[in-house]
Order: structure tokens, then C-alpha cells, then sequence
């Protein structure tokens, strides 16, 4: 092999060059697939996601320091996953496709739909308020929301939006009680096809749940109702709350109205440790999943993980290998000497000593035959006769070379064979002087 000539970049920086490219391209396919380049959740909606007076994002904690299981939904799919869906529409929702929510969950696991008061706007930081955050909203006006009435599984809702004084702005429920953070603007519903779990001081409903064929001991206790004529134990509860601001997080601000949002999770659940997902589809926040997605979603994620280990080993192997690729060598090198070496290889390989003992012998011959400028026309053993009258006249050994070739000849083993062509090689010098 042959030596590298030298590189024109050091090997530890162009290491580091290809591990934070392949590390950013990672990341770039990582945002991709998740959304997380696409924005924050945190716009001033009523949602989860939301942090202004009308969102959501401090209950979603509260339950999460409390050990619940939460995540924040995008996709559509996760609409019929087990566990409590908590609804948080705006007022611009369609009726029918809550309507398709609440119908496909019933044997899935219990929905929370907590309904829309609010018509906001957002405050601008620096402008609108010095003090303003991203996604803090400002109050305008209090209005039912027009799908109230039209989701036919909970019936004909019945909203108002009234002023409340005195005691009339207080709430009671689930064994609390405690004041409305707005009694201006209180949101009350009398469906009768509702069961109320949280009044205000005027007894308005302000939550209640659901009064179909379904069986809620725990429920019926904490409205203080006996358990009706239930025949199907197999459907979850739907729970409804028209007064937001019990849930939202105007309404965390107070200990008692943040224990009442746990307490109606709890009797949701019927009191099991189940998941909590809340949607933001119907916020307009969802996301369609694609490959991209699938590559970093169980059980995907395992053979994701599988192909990066597969690249970074490749790329580990190219590193060692960093720089420009060695120039082997001719197997076979040109010139005499190199096939001779090669030959005299192969005959040691395979041993054949004795196939090249003539062969040398002849060569001798005809090399002297040259040098003592003997007849070309004379055959073998007459050139061998001259040759030893040759070395008899120089040497006075009789019949010199015609015995050594012959001894040469015979040899089988290696060593007499060395021996005789040793001897066989001197004379040749002899002459050769």
C-alpha cells in the first residue's frame, strides 16, 4: 500500500462539521413530524393550550401535578382514545360534529363539554397593555354559544347569560360553595334532560351531567338524586358546564373553584385513575399526521431509532477511514527481478524444488557455451564434454561440470538441491573470470 498524500481539512473538524449537520437534520425532520416549528398552542383560545383569562392551560396543570395522565390532542384520531375527553369548543363550532364527538365516545369513556361564554380579543403586548403576555386576551362581551341548543344527544340546553348580585352570585356543589369570578355575565342552563351537579345562588345549573339510560352511582350521589331507571352499565357519563368560568383560568385563580374542577374530573371518571385528553381540533389546531409523524410515533420510533444507530455507525467507519483512499500496489511488479521473486515464490509455496534443478542446470550450460564461445551447433552432452575440458584446463578437475549438473539433476531435497546449485554456481564464476 502506498502512502496518503496529505489532507487539505483536519480530520477532528470535519468530524464536527458532519455530527452538527446530521444533528440539525435530525431535528429538522423531528419538528417537522411533531409541528413543533408550526407555532405554540398559546394564541388566546379557550383551550388547553390557551393562557389568557379564557383558556385552559392551568386546569390541564392543575391535573397533571395531581398525577392524572394529560395531553393536549392535534389529532382527530385521538378523539376515541379511552380515558375523559374534555370539549372546550368556541363559539364557532359546528353542532353536528359535536354532536358525531359525543355519539362515538359513549362506549369509549366519559366526555367533559364545557361550553363558550366568552367574546374576546387579544391584548397586545406594548400596545393594548404595557403589562401583556403573549396570549393574554381582553373581555368584550358575553354571549351563548348558537350550537347551544343544536347537539341533539344533550337536548335543547336552554342558554342565558344573566347578572347575578348578592347571593345569586354565589355556586354551590359537590359539597363546596364559593363566589363567581363574573357575576355580571353568568351563564346558566335548564335543560331538563340534565341533571345538575353545580348551581348558582339562584339555583340556576350551572354543570350538570347527562340523564339517559346509563348507570352513575357516584353521579347520582353527588347530585343527591336516586339512581333512575338504568338498564345499560356499559356507556360512560357526558358531564356539561355552561359557566366556563368555573373551568377556565379566570376561574383557577380561586382554591375553591380550582378544588370543584378537580372534583368534576373525578366524578367524570366515576371515580377511576383514568387519561385526560384535551382536544384543540375543535380550537382549529389540528394537525393531520404524515410519514414524518408516523417515524417518530410508537412503534415506529423504535425502527427510526434503529436507522440513525445504522448511520452513525456507517459514518463512524467513514471517519476512520478520513482521507483520500490509499493506491494499492501492482500485484505483480514490472522487471526481471520482480517475476523471478514471484516465481521462485510459487515454487516455495508448492514445494517443487525438484522441477527447476534441470532446468537451472541447462541454463548454466548454455550461459558457459556463450561465454567460452562454444559451437552453437553442438548438442547438450558435447557442450557439457568442451565445458569440462574447459574447467580442466583452468582448474585441473576432469569432468567438473559434467558431474555437478548431473548431481544437480538427481537432487530431490531441498538441501542437496541448494548444495549442487551452490557448487554448480561457483564453477560457473570460475569460468566466468
Amino acid at each position: 500500500m502506498s502512502e496518503a498524500s496529505g489532507s487539505a481539512f483536519n480530520p477532528k473538524a470535519a468530524l464536527a462539521l458532519v455530527l452538527v449537520g446530521a444533528a440539525l437534520f435530525v431535528i429538522l425532520l423531528w419538528a417537522m413530524g411533531t409541528g413543533a416549528g408550526a407555532g405554540g398552542a398559546n394564541n388566546g383560545g379557550s383551550h388547553a393550550g390557551g393562557k389568557g383569562l379564557t383558556g385552559y392551560a392551568a386546569l390541564a396543570d392543575l391535573l397533571e401535578r395531581r398525577g392524572y395522565a394529560v395531553s393536549r390532542s392535534r389529532s382527530e384520531g385521538r378523539l376515541d382514545d379511552p380515558g375523559l375527553l374534555v370539549l372546550t369548543p368556541p363559539h364557532y363550532s359546528q353542532a353536528g360534529e359535536i354532536e358525531e364527538i359525543i355519539a362515538r365516545r359513549r362506549r369509549t369513556g366519559p366526555t367533559l363539554l364545557v361550553l363558550p361564554k366568552w367574546i374576546t380579543s387579544p391584548s397586545v403586548p406594548g400596545l393594548s397593555d404595557s403589562k401583556a403576555r403573549k396570549g393574554w386576551v381582553h373581555l368584550l362581551d358575553a354571549k351563548p354559544a348558537m350550537w347551544g341548543n343544536a347537539v341533539t344527544s344533550v337536548g335543547n340546553l336552554d342558554l342565558k347569560i344573566e347578572e347575578r348580585r348578592g347571593s345569586g352570585s354565589n355556586w354551590s356543589g359537590l359539597g363546596l360553595n364559593g363566589r363567581l369570578p363574573e357575576p355580571k355575565a353568568v351563564q346558566t342552563m335548564t335543560s331538563g334532560g340534565l341533571v345538575a351537579l353545580v348551581r348558582d345562588g339562584n339555583a340556576q345549573m350551572l354543570a350538570g351531567y347527562l340523564d339517559d339510560q346509563g348507570t352513575y352511582p357516584m353521579l347520582d350521589d353527588l347530585a343527591g338524586v336516586n339512581p333512575g331507571n338504568a338498564d345499560d352499565e356499559d356507556i360512560f357519563p357526558v358531564l356539561i358546564v355552561a359557566e366556563a368560568d368555573l373551568l377556565d383560568n379566570y376561574g383557577m385563580a380561586d382554591r375553591e373553584r380550582a378544588r370543584l374542577a378537580v372534583d368534576l374530573v373525578d366524578a367524570a371518571m366515576e371515580g377511576e385513575r383514568l387519561p385526560v385528553t384535551f382536544d384543540l381540533t375543535l380550537n382549529g389546531l389540528g394537525r393531520s399526521a404524515n410519514l414524518l409523524t408516523l417515524a417518530f410515533t410508537p412503534p415506529f420510533l423504535a425502527a427510526t431509532l434503529c436507522l440513525l444507530i445504522a448511520a452513525i455507525a456507517v459514518g463512524w467507519r467513514a471517519f476512520l477511514r478520513f482521507g483520500p483512499p490509499r493506491r494499492a500496489g501492482r500485484a505483480i511488479a514490472f522487471g526481471k527481478q520482480a517475476l523471478i521473486s514471484n516465481a521462485a515464490g510459487l515454487i516455495r509455496r508448492t514445494r517443487r524444488f525438484h522441477l527447476v534443478s534441470g532446468p537451472y542446470a541447462d541454463q548454466v550450460r548454455e550461459r558457459l557455451a556463450r561465454s567460452l564461445a562454444l559451437p552453437r551447433t553442438a548438442d547438450a552432452m558435447a557442450s557439457e564434454k568442451l565445458i569440462d575440458r574447459a574447467v580442466a584446463g583452468r582448474t585441473e578437475r576432469e569432468n567438473a561440470f559434467s558431474v555437478l549438473a548431473a548431481r544437480l539433476r538427481a537432487a530431490r531435497r531441498e538441501s542437496d538441491i541448494v548444495r549442487a546449485a551452490q557448487d554448480l554456481h561457483s564453477l560457473e564464476r570460475t569460468l566466468r573470470k
